[in-house]
């Protein structure tokens, strides 16, 4: 459990991150300051701090929440996961017991590492690494350290007979059977043991404590009198229903495990032998369940207050500021228009799911001095690198080395806060997703044109019916990570008629899965390829969530280019350059209208260039129409800029067969699809942080206004 002096003074976080007029959303908040704090609503503009930029801008939404004042409390959290018993299970002490069980130890700790717990029976990895047994006051160990990454079966036991207690290993990797174990005799204090049964952390006042970080398989319960054959009272196969978050046991589903924080499912067992990569195909060789006591999906903290979003309330992104003394948090929301309708011709697609997947990132290349910069520009002031106990992002790794492959909203997530900077020590602003994402609402507000907001996450359940009727539908600078559904609606609505413009870079990159049971998980595996923060485990491409084959569409036969005509091809330091004019074709002199010279970009607030960070190149052999017509392409990437691994085949070629230098590059480009639709792409991450530049009057931005423009059947100025 997180205690008050390990905790940010006041932060919180709400239930949902998307909201329809006439529903509901749920504000849970913590407090060390023991005083009330004060709640009121804005729309967001702009979450850019850079006082040299839009700045933050912000609207008093005053009619449909006024200012109100809320008692505060300290909620803790608890990271770690583990599973527990529904009901409690008696174990009769008169008739004795064994207890079976199959581990992959990953993590040496200081402190123990509980496997298998029911009241005062547990067994554990103690402080020294070795297996151990306890009951009562009774704790026995053969004292050798278990080797971590290899698997062993663990089998304790009680003799009511003799009154002893026993522990053996057994290494299963060795071709001889190495075997150690322990005894000892124990003094009956009670006939029986009950308790609800808790594995991989034992409760403490019904509180989880002492996690286990490793795989568990095949837990099990024998009845064992001396005279009788052991005699099977109850076990679970943890490669049952993988995808839920439940585990049924074999006896009349008495003892129905519930799991907790989301360990990860679909993982090798002791039995994988590379003979299958599915775990659908062959489930007795994933029936291991992996643990970690840093995992986290709800907080659970208590609702403080909601916010019923009214019936005329404009579709837009909102922020529900609290503050109480000195402190502050803001909580951004998307509000989409209500069921059914448009509120505008446009509508801008918000990745939350790459929001989700990105929560809490604690970069590597965090330092003290960027406190400097934030302090001056009244940013966000908290860093994921330096909470990492409020749950990390799948960018980085659990404490015992393996990829994260969860992620979920239902917790704070600091870097989804207005001002929140990503590279504290960037020439520019340095922002990404959520913050660099309203450079381009602010562009919108600036130049008058009216929007609609949808996230993904109605995109994923509404499928094309969300976007249907919208004359224009306009991703933002990093839409990276999509589900099956996300990406059909989306083509869908290009070759239905649909004009969708893609304004960013390494978008529809990674293949995500959302789980069925627990509202607002996401799974990602990072399999085999592609710029990966983690390589996902050999066996272990499959997601739980959904079964299907994860890692890139690329990978899944669907490469951004065949939806948008650009994919990813480089990526580089956070900083960017400029495109030069490619396409003197007539056809297209309506996107250059009112644009002099051939230089597009070489200014901006994401690297100080519009094409820059991230870049999206054409490529036909993967899917890019062959109508595309390349407008500009940028030029000017330093040596930071390499090819992402899926490019580059060798040290000597690569997948396109051409000079590297000419693949370092983003494309802006367009191509009309049969059935009246079209794509427009940029190519590049940092495209919209050229639009605010020189209060919104440059030629980046009046190529934009003149696609949407021309889109939008010029009902704009």
């Amino acid at each position: 459990m997180i205690e008050a002096n390990n905790a940010i003074p006041l932060i919180a976080y709400s239930d949902k991150l998307s909201v329809r007029p006439m529903e509901k959303i749920s504000f849970k908040v913590s407090s060390t300051l023991g005083q009330p704090f004060n709640a009121w609503l804005m729309r967001s503009i702009s979450a850019d701090p850079n006082p040299e930029g839009p700045g933050i801008i912000e609207e008093h939404v005053g009619d449909a929440f006024p200012e109100q004042t809320f008692l505060s409390r300290y909620q803790s959290f608890s990271p770690g996961s583990y599973a527990i018993s529904k009901n409690s299970m008696v174990l009769s002490l008169i008739k004795g017991f064994k207890l079976k069980v199959r581990v992959f130890s990953t993590l040496s700790k200081a402190s123990k590492q509980t496997i298998f717990n029911i009241n005062n029976l547990s067994l554990f990895i103690d402080e020294d690494g070795a297996v151990a047994l306890r009951l009562g006051d009774k704790t026995i160990s053969p004292n050798v350290k278990l080797n971590l990454r290899q698997w062993y079966q663990l089998e304790a036991s009680y003799d009511a007979k003799t009154n002893q207690l026993t522990i053996e290993y057994t290494l299963l990797a060795s071709k001889k059977s190495v075997t150690s174990k322990a005894s000892a005799v124990f003094d009956l204090s009670s006939k029986t043991l009950q308790g609800r049964v808790c594995i991989a952390a034992e409760l403490s006042a019904d509180e989880a404590c002492n996690y286990f970080n490793g795989k568990i398989e095949s837990p099990a319960i024998y009845e064992n009198e001396s005279s009788e054959p052991e005699r099977l009272l109850t076990s679970w196969d943890f490669s049952n229903s993988i995808s839920t978050n439940t585990v049924q046991d074999n006896a009349q589903n008495q003892y129905e495990l519930e799991l907790v924080n989301l360990p990860s499912r679909a993982v090798t067992g002791s039995n994988w032998d590379a003979t299958e990569m599915c775990w659908r195909h062959k489930p007795e060789h994933y029936g291991a369940i992996h643990f970690h006591d840093d995992d986290i999906y709800d907080f659970n903290w208590k609702t403080d207050f909601s916010f019923n979003v009214p019936a005329n309330l404009t579709s837009g992104i909102y922020v529900m500021r609290i503050k109480s003394g000195d402190f502050e948090d803001a909580l951004p929301f998307f509000v989409c228009p209500p069921l059914g309708t448009k509120q505008a011709k446009l509508c801008v697609l918000i990745p939350t799911f790459t929001y989700v997947v990105y929560g809490n990132h604690a970069r590597t290349d965090f330092k003290e001095s960027w406190k400097e910069r934030i302090k001056n520009w009244s940013a966000y002031p908290h860093n994921p690198a330096e909470y990492k106990h409020y749950g990390l992002s799948t960018y980085n790794f659990h404490s015992d080395g393996s990829g994260i492959c969860y992620a979920s909203h239902r917790r704070p997530l600091l870097n989804l806060r207005p001002g929140f900077i990503t590279f504290g020590d960037a020439e520019s602003s340095g922002l990404r997703h959520f913050q660099a994402d309203s450079h381009l609402i602010s562009w919108l507000h600036a130049k008058n044109i009216s929007y609609d907001i949808i996230t993904d996450n109605e995109l994923h359940n509404e499928g094309l019916q969300v976007l249907d009727g919208y004359d224009v539908v306009t991703t933002t600078t990093h839409p990276e990570y999509h589900t099956l559904a996300t990406l059909d609606a989306l083509q869908d609505y290009r070759d239905t008629g649909g004009n969708l413009l893609y304004l960013g870079g390494n978008g529809f990159y990674w293949r995500v899965a959302l789980h069925q049971q627990q509202e607002g998980a996401i799974e990602i595996r990072r399999a085999e390829d592609g710029i990966r923060a983690w390589a996902a485990e050999p066996g272990e491409y499959y997601n739980a969530f959904d079964g299907q084959y994860g890692g890139l569409w690329r990978r899944n036969g669907r490469p951004p280019q065949m939806l948008a005509g650009v994919g990813f091809s480089a990526q580089g330091e956070f900083n960017g350059s400029y495109y030069l004019r490619k396409s003197n074709n007539t056809d297209y002199d309506w996107i250059f209208n009112c644009v002099e010279g051939d230089i597009i970009g070489d200014f901006g607030f994401s690297g100080g260039g519009a094409a820059g960070f991230e870049l999206d190149r054409l490529d036909y052999r993967l899917g890019s129409p062959q109508n595309t017509e390349i407008l500009a392409s940028s030029t000017g990437h330093g040596d930071g800029f390499i090819l992402v691994p899926e490019e580059q085949l060798t040290h000597l070629t690569n997948w396109p067969g051409l000079p590297e230098a000419d693949l370092l590059r983003a494309d802006m480009i367009y191509f009309d699809v049969p059935g009246g639709g079209s794509v427009f792409a940029t190519g590049s991450i940092t495209f919209c942080g050229s639009l605010p530049w020189n209060n919104y009057n440059n030629n980046v931005s009046t190529i934009l206004h003149n696609v949407i423009s021309h889109k939008l059947n010029d009902d704009i100025n």
